[in-house]
């Protein structure tokens, strides 16, 4: 397969270290969402300054699942133009088989202070495939302005109880904002659905699509109960347009000051207080809402550096990958753009606290946050997410009743567990 095949969709930028004859360039696909982009290539530049070594930091879609066909098109034809990825944490199973092996490159003492169920999440029949470079879960952002000219003192702690003061809110700034909404999400069918779908459901009790054993379980009353509260958000508290809406979308309806609650991963929280927002300081984080009789569920996100498998510099591209995980890197990225570290020790780290607050108050949300069913489905679970997604959206989008769409989603991942996962 040619080069420019191998590298449609990708756009890169060169940053270079200093000249020493034995340097060599490595290709680095990373991150496109909020300020990703920019903080791969600040510690790219580091380590190329460091070592002497050149790095070219590539702009790779923006949808994970975009992201993954063309990782899957490169790997899939053994391609040497990319060295080092930034991988979803369920894409371990998926493209493992492409990936070396880091264990013998990253010393045991500083895997150890990453989260011991990442790493095992990332390590596939003995092989470490992947390195924990950050973790995410679903939060709440919410104006902490809003909430206090309208009576409340805390943020909602149940969906129904969102649904009221979104409303309430709503209502009161529409009268000098027409635009203004309650709350804005992720709808659009892709990944991000199945993100805040799981969260919707798990939170009402409805299990996690395919519990650990393989059994599915989404056609359940509480995931029918789920689907009906928030279908009637779309219209109401939020806009038609949220069936189209990804992370940035509704980050920047929030970070233009026309929405009152927010789901979103903890990225833009430092986007939101950066200076020229409109909602700097006035931001509020919480863990989400839950359904009746149950708790709040946050879905773990989370990213990980891997080596292509083919590259021909693999020693440096594991070094890059160390260097980039370790505690300095994560830190500078937690203060700097308020990405989760997997290093647990930040968490307690005064700079950090300082920067991203909720850091220490949510550390139970991040620690305890529902997987999604990648690790049972193994390669089927791109199949599995595509079905409960586009059923969930069908439902947003008044397509399907939570009902016939509870038991679609079932038939349709009890036949792809039919053919083996």
């Amino acid at each position: 397969m040619k080069k420019a095949t191998i590298l449609a969709g990708l756009t890169f930028a060169l940053v270079s270290g200093v000249a020493h004859a034995q340097g060599v360039t490595l290709t680095f696909a990373c991150d496109s969402v909020g300020s990703g982009y920019d903080q791969c290539k600040k510690g790219a530049d580091a380590w190329a300054k460091k070592t002497g070594n050149t790095v070219r930091v590539l702009q790779v879609p923006k949808e994970t699942g975009d992201r993954l066909a063309l990782y899957q098109q490169q790997l899939g034809a053994k391609s040497k133009d990319v060295d080092v990825y930034m991988i979803d944490v369920v894409w371990p199973g998926l493209i493992g088989q492409n990936l070396a092996d880091l264990s013998k490159s990253i010393p045991k003492a500083e895997l150890d202070q990453h989260f011991p169920a990442i790493v095992k999440n990332n390590t596939i029949n003995g092989k470490l495939v992947g390195v924990p470079w950050f973790t995410d879960a679903g939060v709440l952002y919410y104006r902490t302005d809003l909430l206090q000219k309208y009576g409340y003192k805390s943020a909602p702690k149940t969906w129904a109880e969102l649904q009221t003061m979104a409303q309430k809110i709503q209502e009161g700034e529409r009268k000098s904002n027409p635009r203004f909404v309650g709350f804005v999400f992720q709808g659009k069918n892709y990944e991000g659905l199945t993100c805040d779908a799981l969260e919707w459901v798990n939170s009402f009790g409805g299990g996690e699509i395919v519990d650990s054993s393989g059994k599915v379980t989404i056609n359940n009353p509480k995931t029918v109960a789920a689907l009906k509260q928030i279908q009637s958000f779309v219209g109401t508290i939020s806009p038609q347009a949220v069936t189209t809406y990804a992370e940035e979308d509704a980050r920047n309806v929030f970070q233009g000051g026309n929405a009152a609650f927010m789901r979103n991963w903890p990225y833009a929280y430092a986007a939101g207080q950066a200076e020229g927002s409109p909602i700097k300081g006035k931001i509020g984080v919480a863990a989400l809402p839950a359904g009746p009789g149950g708790k709040p569920a946050a879905t773990l996100g989370g990213w990980q550096l891997a080596a292509n498998a083919y590259s021909a510099h693999p020693k440096e591209a594991a070094d890059l990958i160390r260097y980039l995980t370790g505690k300095e890197e994560q830190k500078r990225r937690a203060i700097d753009a308020s990405y989760n570290p997997t290093i647990a020790s930040l968490y307690k780290d005064q700079d950090v606290l300082k920067a991203v607050p909720f850091f220490g108050s949510l550390y139970d949300v991040f620690t305890n946050a529902v997987a999604r069913p990648a690790t049972v489905t193994k390669s089927k679970y791109n199949q599995v997410s595509n079905a409960f997604a586009t059923g969930v959206y069908n439902v947003l989008t008044k397509k399907s009743t939570p009902e016939a769409a509870a038991s679609s989603i079932q038939s349709q991942i009890t036949r792809i567990k039919g053919r083996g996962f």
